[in-house]
């Protein structure tokens, strides 16, 4: 897929990963539509992109609204050939602690923004780009997914969101062999400490405590990074059906 030719929505691209995604690929000669619940981070961040940028309203939990906003942007930008899902939240709480049980609709609710969210951004995006003409290599689309290292490891109070990362995870290979005869690639990153919004709000020497738990580079992720591994699944075809951990070799302990 050459990056000049991509016409992308991103949700969670106020900020953060899908911002710094959007910046990349724009930098290449993309087109991106931005998706976010943030109104006004989202207009902010699509002004300062450029004239290849828009911004869409979208809370992702709202299926009829997820299907409306990628048909406008597919008609905004003339097309669409990749998704990138960056929207989530990872709020703690450990399952019993001293003012009781979770309560299972917070549970439910970070499924419906982490994992259901992510489907129905796929789905849809894949619905449009099975209609797109094949490029040399038979490709027609890309899905980027973004899971987590909680997904593997997660720590104490994060039964809710490594459950709905493990879940993105899960759902990678399946989705793309159900999408293969289509041309549509399929692939997940699961990023480990990086330095987004919700990590800068920290004190820095919680930060910078954080970062030396990393073997190598010793340091917070930097979101510019996560937007070169993008970049470099939507050129690399043969990459498809996995799930890549961008996380400097850490093994998160249980606290």
């Amino acid at each position: 897929m050459k990056l000049n030719e991509i016409r992308a929505v991103i949700t969670g691209g106020a900020s953060g990963l899908g911002q710094a995604v959007a910046q990349q690929l724009i930098a290449a000669g993309a087109r991106v539509a931005l998706m976010d619940v943030n109104e006004e981070a989202g207009a902010a961040a699509a002004n300062a992109l450029g004239e290849h940028a828009h911004f869409q309203a979208t809370d992702v939990t709202n299926e009829d609204a997820v299907n409306a906003a990628i048909e406008k942007a597919h008609g905004k930008m003339g097309g669409l050939n990749l998704a990138v899902t960056c929207a989530g939240v990872a709020w703690p709480r450990r399952i019993v602690n001293k003012e009781g049980a979770m309560p299972g609709d917070f549970f439910r609710k970070v499924i419906e923004i982490n994992l259901i969210g992510t489907l129905l951004t796929a789905k849809a995006a894949a619905t449009l780009m099975q209609r797109n003409v094949p490029n040399e290599e038979g490709e027609r689309g890309l899905i980027v997914m973004t899971a987590s290292v909680a997904a593997f490891d997660g720590q104490i109070g994060q039964v809710a969101y490594s459950a709905s990362k493990a879940g993105v995870v899960g759902m990678t290979l399946p989705m793309a062999r159900d999408l293969a005869s289509s041309g549509i690639r399929v692939m997940t990153i699961a990023p480990g400490i990086f330095k987004t919004p919700m990590m800068a709000s920290l004190p820095q020497d919680a930060q910078d405590s954080l970062g030396k738990q990393v073997p190598f580079p010793p340091r917070l992720g930097r979101p510019e990074e996560f937007a070169a591994l993008v970049t470099h699944v939507c050129a690399n075809t043969m990459l498809n059906g996995e799930c890549i951990r961008l996380d400097g070799a850490i093994r998160m302990a249980p606290k």
